[in-house]
Protein backbone atom coordinates (compact mmCIF):
# COMPACT_ATOMS: atom_id res chain seq x y z
CA UNK A 1 0.00 0.00 0.00
CA UNK A 2 1.12 3.34 -1.03
CA UNK A 3 0.32 6.62 0.36
CA UNK A 4 -0.63 9.06 -2.90
CA UNK A 5 -1.38 12.19 -3.35
CA UNK A 6 -4.57 12.46 -6.69
CA UNK A 7 -4.23 15.92 -8.93
CA UNK A 8 -8.10 16.18 -8.97
CA UNK A 9 -9.12 18.57 -11.50
CA UNK A 10 -13.06 17.71 -10.83
CA UNK A 11 -13.56 15.70 -14.33
CA UNK A 12 -14.03 12.10 -15.17
CA UNK A 13 -10.37 11.09 -15.46
CA UNK A 14 -8.49 12.18 -12.20
CA UNK A 15 -11.70 11.02 -10.32
CA UNK A 16 -11.76 7.44 -11.75
CA UNK A 17 -7.71 7.63 -10.98
CA UNK A 18 -8.87 8.23 -7.38
CA UNK A 19 -11.13 5.43 -7.50
CA UNK A 20 -9.03 2.77 -8.97
CA UNK A 21 -6.30 3.73 -6.54
CA UNK A 22 -8.58 3.42 -3.58
CA UNK A 23 -10.38 0.39 -4.93
CA UNK A 24 -6.13 -0.65 -5.12
CA UNK A 25 -5.79 -0.44 -1.24
CA UNK A 26 -3.92 2.74 -1.49
CA UNK A 27 -3.75 5.59 0.97
CA UNK A 28 -5.41 8.51 -1.41
CA UNK A 29 -5.61 11.91 -0.47
CA UNK A 30 -7.26 14.27 -3.64
CA UNK A 31 -5.66 18.13 -4.24
CA UNK A 32 -7.03 20.80 -6.58
CA UNK A 33 -4.93 23.06 -7.74
CA UNK A 34 -5.96 26.66 -7.71
CA UNK A 35 -3.89 28.22 -10.27
CA UNK A 36 -6.17 30.42 -11.97
CA UNK A 37 -9.23 32.40 -11.18
CA UNK A 38 -9.49 35.05 -13.74
CA UNK A 39 -9.37 38.11 -11.67
CA UNK A 40 -9.07 40.15 -14.78
CA UNK A 41 -12.25 38.91 -16.40
CA UNK A 42 -10.64 37.91 -19.57
CA UNK A 43 -13.32 36.45 -22.16
CA UNK A 44 -14.84 33.18 -22.06
CA UNK A 45 -15.10 29.73 -19.60
CA UNK A 46 -13.20 29.97 -16.76
CA UNK A 47 -14.96 27.24 -14.70
CA UNK A 48 -12.65 27.06 -11.52
CA UNK A 49 -15.27 27.27 -8.58
CA UNK A 50 -17.36 24.45 -10.68
CA UNK A 51 -14.32 22.21 -10.80
CA UNK A 52 -13.52 22.71 -7.07
CA UNK A 53 -16.97 21.86 -6.20
CA UNK A 54 -16.70 18.34 -8.40
CA UNK A 55 -13.31 17.69 -6.97
CA UNK A 56 -14.77 17.81 -3.42
CA UNK A 57 -17.41 16.15 -4.11
CA UNK A 58 -15.96 13.59 -5.58
CA UNK A 59 -13.50 13.27 -2.61
CA UNK A 60 -16.72 13.62 -0.27
CA UNK A 61 -18.03 10.60 -2.40
CA UNK A 62 -15.00 8.18 -1.99
CA UNK A 63 -14.43 9.09 1.71
CA UNK A 64 -11.39 10.66 1.22
CA UNK A 65 -9.67 13.77 2.44
CA UNK A 66 -9.70 16.72 -0.26
CA UNK A 67 -7.01 19.50 -0.21
CA UNK A 68 -7.08 22.92 -1.96
CA UNK A 69 -3.61 24.04 -3.48
CA UNK A 70 -3.29 27.93 -3.68
CA UNK A 71 -0.46 27.81 -6.38
CA UNK A 72 -1.68 31.35 -8.66
CA UNK A 73 1.83 33.04 -8.01
CA UNK A 74 3.55 30.15 -9.02
CA UNK A 75 1.68 29.54 -12.33
CA UNK A 76 2.20 32.99 -12.97
CA UNK A 77 5.55 32.86 -12.77
CA UNK A 78 6.62 29.29 -13.92
CA UNK A 79 3.57 29.14 -17.01
CA UNK A 80 1.83 32.53 -17.66
CA UNK A 81 5.36 34.26 -18.12
CA UNK A 82 6.58 31.73 -19.79
CA UNK A 83 3.62 31.38 -22.63
CA UNK A 84 3.62 35.65 -23.12
CA UNK A 85 6.83 35.61 -23.13
CA UNK A 86 7.05 32.83 -26.00
CA UNK A 87 4.91 34.80 -27.81
CA UNK A 88 6.43 37.92 -27.70
CA UNK A 89 9.26 36.62 -28.91
CA UNK A 90 7.41 35.41 -32.12
CA UNK A 91 7.90 31.46 -31.65
CA UNK A 92 4.56 29.57 -30.10
CA UNK A 93 5.46 28.37 -26.91
CA UNK A 94 3.32 25.00 -25.70
CA UNK A 95 1.68 25.86 -22.19
CA UNK A 96 0.23 22.27 -20.93
CA UNK A 97 4.05 21.05 -21.51
CA UNK A 98 5.31 23.46 -19.66
CA UNK A 99 2.11 22.81 -17.10
CA UNK A 100 2.89 19.31 -16.28
CA UNK A 101 7.01 19.84 -15.44
CA UNK A 102 6.39 22.88 -13.41
CA UNK A 103 3.36 22.72 -11.59
CA UNK A 104 1.82 18.97 -11.71
CA UNK A 105 5.31 17.58 -11.43
CA UNK A 106 7.14 20.56 -9.97
CA UNK A 107 5.11 22.32 -6.76
CA UNK A 108 2.44 19.67 -6.76
CA UNK A 109 5.19 17.28 -6.55
CA UNK A 110 7.65 19.06 -4.06
CA UNK A 111 4.56 19.85 -1.55
CA UNK A 112 3.07 15.62 -1.67
CA UNK A 113 7.01 15.04 -0.97
CA UNK A 114 6.75 17.82 1.96
CA UNK A 115 3.47 15.91 3.29
CA UNK A 116 5.25 12.52 3.50
CA UNK A 117 3.35 11.42 0.12
CA UNK A 118 5.36 8.38 -1.83
CA UNK A 119 3.37 9.62 -5.17
CA UNK A 120 1.39 11.57 -6.89
CA UNK A 121 -1.04 11.07 -9.41
CA UNK A 122 -3.00 12.12 -12.14
CA UNK A 123 -5.65 11.24 -15.09
CA UNK A 124 -3.10 11.40 -18.01
CA UNK A 125 -3.15 8.84 -20.85
CA UNK A 126 0.26 6.96 -20.05
CA UNK A 127 1.62 4.00 -18.58
CA UNK A 128 4.56 4.31 -15.73
CA UNK A 129 6.60 1.11 -15.66
CA UNK A 130 8.87 0.43 -13.00
CA UNK A 131 12.22 -0.79 -13.73
CA UNK A 132 14.71 -3.19 -11.68
CA UNK A 133 16.94 -0.82 -11.35
CA UNK A 134 14.81 1.44 -9.55
CA UNK A 135 14.21 3.95 -12.40
CA UNK A 136 10.85 4.41 -14.24
CA UNK A 137 10.01 4.54 -17.80
CA UNK A 138 6.74 6.40 -19.36
CA UNK A 139 5.51 4.17 -22.06
CA UNK A 140 2.34 5.66 -24.18
CA UNK A 141 -1.34 4.88 -22.68
CA UNK A 142 -3.06 1.93 -24.26
CA UNK A 143 -5.64 1.21 -26.86
CA UNK A 144 -5.83 4.37 -28.64
CA UNK A 145 -5.46 7.57 -26.22
CA UNK A 146 -2.63 8.69 -25.25
CA UNK A 147 -1.05 11.80 -23.50
CA UNK A 148 2.73 11.15 -22.99
CA UNK A 149 3.65 13.79 -25.38
CA UNK A 150 3.08 16.02 -22.84
CA UNK A 151 5.16 14.81 -20.41
CA UNK A 152 8.15 15.05 -22.44
CA UNK A 153 9.86 17.68 -21.20
CA UNK A 154 9.42 15.84 -17.65
CA UNK A 155 13.42 13.83 -15.73
CA UNK A 156 13.62 10.68 -13.77
CA UNK A 157 13.32 12.64 -10.19
CA UNK A 158 9.75 13.73 -11.75
CA UNK A 159 8.72 10.75 -13.22
CA UNK A 160 9.76 7.89 -10.26
CA UNK A 161 7.06 9.44 -8.35
CA UNK A 162 4.54 9.65 -10.68
CA UNK A 163 1.29 7.08 -10.96
CA UNK A 164 -0.58 6.95 -13.76
CA UNK A 165 -3.99 4.84 -12.81
CA UNK A 166 -6.09 4.94 -16.31
CA UNK A 167 -3.13 4.96 -18.40
CA UNK A 168 -3.94 1.29 -19.49
CA UNK A 169 -7.52 2.27 -20.03
CA UNK A 170 -9.61 3.71 -23.53
CA UNK A 171 -11.54 6.84 -22.97
CA UNK A 172 -14.91 5.18 -23.28
CA UNK A 173 -13.26 2.23 -20.62
CA UNK A 174 -12.85 4.77 -18.32
CA UNK A 175 -16.42 6.27 -18.69
CA UNK A 176 -17.46 2.88 -17.89
CA UNK A 177 -15.62 2.65 -14.40
CA UNK A 178 -16.75 6.09 -13.95
CA UNK A 179 -20.00 4.41 -13.99
CA UNK A 180 -19.76 1.55 -12.22
CA UNK A 181 -17.71 3.53 -8.82
CA UNK A 182 -21.64 5.68 -9.88
CA UNK A 183 -18.92 9.10 -9.12
CA UNK A 184 -20.78 12.27 -9.53
CA UNK A 185 -19.23 13.70 -12.33
CA UNK A 186 -19.11 10.47 -14.30
CA UNK A 187 -21.32 12.31 -17.85
CA UNK A 188 -19.48 15.34 -17.16
CA UNK A 189 -17.98 16.60 -20.24
CA UNK A 190 -13.95 16.66 -20.76
CA UNK A 191 -12.70 20.41 -20.25
CA UNK A 192 -11.31 22.52 -23.28
CA UNK A 193 -8.72 25.21 -23.48
CA UNK A 194 -5.41 26.71 -22.52
CA UNK A 195 -4.30 24.33 -18.97
CA UNK A 196 -6.17 25.70 -16.07
CA UNK A 197 -7.08 28.58 -17.30
CA UNK A 198 -10.18 27.03 -19.30
CA UNK A 199 -12.04 27.47 -22.42
CA UNK A 200 -10.85 30.92 -23.48
CA UNK A 201 -9.33 31.91 -27.06
CA UNK A 202 -6.00 31.84 -27.05
CA UNK A 203 -6.14 35.08 -29.41
CA UNK A 204 -8.28 36.14 -26.55
CA UNK A 205 -5.78 35.42 -23.51
CA UNK A 206 -2.95 37.10 -25.61
CA UNK A 207 -5.00 40.45 -26.30
CA UNK A 208 -5.13 40.96 -23.02
CA UNK A 209 -1.38 40.86 -22.55
CA UNK A 210 0.37 42.09 -25.88
CA UNK A 211 -0.62 45.26 -27.89
CA UNK A 212 -2.04 44.43 -31.71
CA UNK A 213 1.02 45.46 -33.87
CA UNK A 214 -0.94 45.34 -37.15
CA UNK A 215 1.18 44.21 -40.28
CA UNK A 216 0.63 43.04 -43.84
CA UNK A 217 -0.30 39.37 -45.24
CA UNK A 218 1.25 38.75 -48.13
CA UNK A 219 2.27 35.81 -50.36
CA UNK A 220 5.50 34.66 -50.91
CA UNK A 221 6.08 36.51 -54.27
CA UNK A 222 5.52 39.82 -52.29
CA UNK A 223 1.71 40.29 -53.05
CA UNK A 224 -0.34 41.70 -50.18
CA UNK A 225 -3.50 40.12 -49.89
CA UNK A 226 -4.63 41.38 -46.32
CA UNK A 227 -3.88 42.59 -43.08
CA UNK A 228 -3.15 41.40 -39.39
CA UNK A 229 -3.58 42.69 -35.81
CA UNK A 230 -0.05 41.08 -34.95
CA UNK A 231 2.43 37.96 -35.60
CA UNK A 232 2.02 36.95 -32.05
CA UNK A 233 -1.37 35.93 -32.94
CA UNK A 234 -0.90 33.30 -35.76
CA UNK A 235 1.24 30.43 -35.92
CA UNK A 236 2.59 28.27 -38.70
CA UNK A 237 0.27 26.40 -40.51
CA UNK A 238 -2.81 28.11 -39.46
CA UNK A 239 -5.56 28.19 -41.90
CA UNK A 240 -8.47 29.24 -39.83
CA UNK A 241 -9.33 32.72 -38.41
CA UNK A 242 -6.02 34.59 -41.36
CA UNK A 243 -8.97 36.98 -42.67
CA UNK A 244 -8.15 36.35 -45.96
CA UNK A 245 -9.16 34.63 -48.72
CA UNK A 246 -7.39 32.62 -51.52
CA UNK A 247 -9.94 33.65 -54.35
CA UNK A 248 -9.08 30.59 -56.20
CA UNK A 249 -11.20 27.78 -56.50
CA UNK A 250 -10.48 24.55 -54.00
CA UNK A 251 -7.50 26.11 -52.52
CA UNK A 252 -6.76 27.83 -49.00
CA UNK A 253 -4.12 29.88 -47.59
CA UNK A 254 -1.85 29.05 -45.06
CA UNK A 255 0.64 30.53 -42.92
CA UNK A 256 4.05 29.71 -43.87
CA UNK A 257 6.42 32.48 -42.08
CA UNK A 258 6.57 35.43 -39.90
CA UNK A 259 8.92 38.06 -40.55
CA UNK A 260 9.18 40.01 -37.53
CA UNK A 261 12.13 42.46 -39.21
CA UNK A 262 8.95 43.50 -41.60
CA UNK A 263 6.02 42.76 -39.67
CA UNK A 264 4.74 40.35 -42.26
CA UNK A 265 2.90 37.08 -41.96
CA UNK A 266 3.45 34.99 -45.08
CA UNK A 267 0.45 32.86 -46.42
CA UNK A 268 0.64 30.39 -49.62
CA UNK A 269 -1.54 27.67 -50.65
CA UNK A 270 -1.84 24.62 -48.57
CA UNK A 271 -0.31 22.21 -50.58
CA UNK A 272 2.45 19.28 -50.29
CA UNK A 273 4.67 21.42 -52.65
CA UNK A 274 4.25 24.46 -51.20
CA UNK A 275 7.91 26.67 -49.89
CA UNK A 276 8.54 26.90 -46.37
CA UNK A 277 5.61 24.50 -45.21
CA UNK A 278 7.07 21.12 -44.97
CA UNK A 279 10.50 20.73 -43.58
CA UNK A 280 12.69 17.19 -43.15
CA UNK A 281 14.96 19.36 -41.43
CA UNK A 282 15.28 21.28 -37.81
CA UNK A 283 17.72 22.20 -34.82
CA UNK A 284 15.72 21.17 -31.59
CA UNK A 285 17.40 22.87 -27.83
CA UNK A 286 15.99 22.71 -24.30
CA UNK A 287 16.90 18.95 -24.28
CA UNK A 288 15.55 16.55 -21.43
CA UNK A 289 15.46 13.07 -21.10
CA UNK A 290 13.30 10.64 -19.09
CA UNK A 291 15.75 7.60 -18.20
CA UNK A 292 18.58 7.38 -20.92
CA UNK A 293 20.37 9.88 -23.25
CA UNK A 294 19.28 10.45 -27.02
CA UNK A 295 22.86 9.02 -27.72
CA UNK A 296 21.91 5.57 -26.21
CA UNK A 297 18.65 5.12 -28.49
CA UNK A 298 19.00 2.75 -31.42
CA UNK A 299 15.86 3.74 -33.51
CA UNK A 300 14.95 7.20 -32.15
CA UNK A 301 11.47 8.45 -33.13
CA UNK A 302 10.27 12.25 -32.68
CA UNK A 303 6.67 13.21 -32.97
CA UNK A 304 6.49 17.00 -33.54
CA UNK A 305 3.42 17.63 -32.24
CA UNK A 306 0.28 16.37 -30.05
CA UNK A 307 -2.13 14.74 -32.88
CA UNK A 308 0.53 13.15 -35.21
CA UNK A 309 2.28 10.19 -35.02
CA UNK A 310 5.93 9.69 -34.24
CA UNK A 311 8.19 9.07 -37.43
CA UNK A 312 12.03 8.15 -37.72
CA UNK A 313 15.10 10.75 -37.34
CA UNK A 314 18.54 11.08 -38.33
CA UNK A 315 20.02 12.73 -34.97
CA UNK A 316 23.29 14.87 -35.19
CA UNK A 317 24.10 16.52 -32.00
CA UNK A 318 26.09 19.80 -31.51
CA UNK A 319 29.48 19.84 -30.16
CA UNK A 320 28.76 20.77 -26.62
CA UNK A 321 25.30 18.01 -26.78
CA UNK A 322 23.25 21.05 -26.30
CA UNK A 323 20.52 20.68 -29.36
CA UNK A 324 20.40 18.25 -31.77
CA UNK A 325 19.72 18.48 -35.62
CA UNK A 326 17.19 16.20 -36.81
CA UNK A 327 16.47 15.00 -40.10
CA UNK A 328 13.00 13.29 -40.42
CA UNK A 329 12.67 10.33 -43.02
CA UNK A 330 9.49 11.71 -44.44
CA UNK A 331 8.46 15.87 -44.74
CA UNK A 332 7.12 17.20 -41.97
CA UNK A 333 4.20 19.97 -42.28
CA UNK A 334 4.55 23.36 -40.12
CA UNK A 335 7.03 22.34 -37.99
CA UNK A 336 6.72 25.88 -35.51
CA UNK A 337 10.12 27.50 -33.27
CA UNK A 338 8.68 27.06 -29.70
CA UNK A 339 6.30 23.78 -29.89
CA UNK A 340 7.76 20.67 -28.29
CA UNK A 341 9.13 17.87 -29.59
CA UNK A 342 8.38 14.15 -27.73
CA UNK A 343 11.14 11.90 -28.11
CA UNK A 344 10.53 8.25 -28.30
CA UNK A 345 11.64 4.66 -29.17
CA UNK A 346 8.85 2.43 -30.25
CA UNK A 347 5.97 3.00 -27.00
CA UNK A 348 8.76 4.38 -24.84
CA UNK A 349 8.82 8.62 -24.01
CA UNK A 350 12.88 9.22 -24.09
CA UNK A 351 12.88 12.72 -23.43
CA UNK A 352 11.93 16.11 -25.60
CA UNK A 353 13.07 19.54 -26.45
CA UNK A 354 11.65 22.43 -28.20
CA UNK A 355 12.19 23.83 -31.75
CA UNK A 356 14.47 26.12 -32.05
CA UNK A 357 14.98 26.50 -36.05
CA UNK A 358 13.58 25.46 -38.99
CA UNK A 359 15.93 24.32 -41.53
CA UNK A 360 14.33 24.80 -45.16
CA UNK A 361 16.21 23.93 -48.24
CA UNK A 362 16.82 26.63 -50.76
Amino acid sequence: MAKILVGMSGGVDSSVAAALLLEQGHEVVGAYMKNWTNEEELPGDCPWEQDIRDAREVCDFLGIEFRILSLMDEYRDRVVDYLLSGYRDGITPNPDVMCNREMKFGIFLEFAKAQGFEYVATGHYAQAVRNENGTTDILRGAKGKDQTYFLAMLEQDQIQPAWFPIGHLPKPEVRKEAERFKIPVAKKKDSQGICFIGNIKMSDFLSHYIEDSPGAIVTLDGREVGAHRGLHLYTLGQRKGLGVASNTFGKAYVAVEKRPDTNELVVAFDEPETPKLYASKCRVGSLSFTNRSLPEIKSLLAQPRYRCEAVGVDPSFSEDGKTVTLTFVTPQRALTPGQICGFYEGEMLVGGGVFQEILHEG
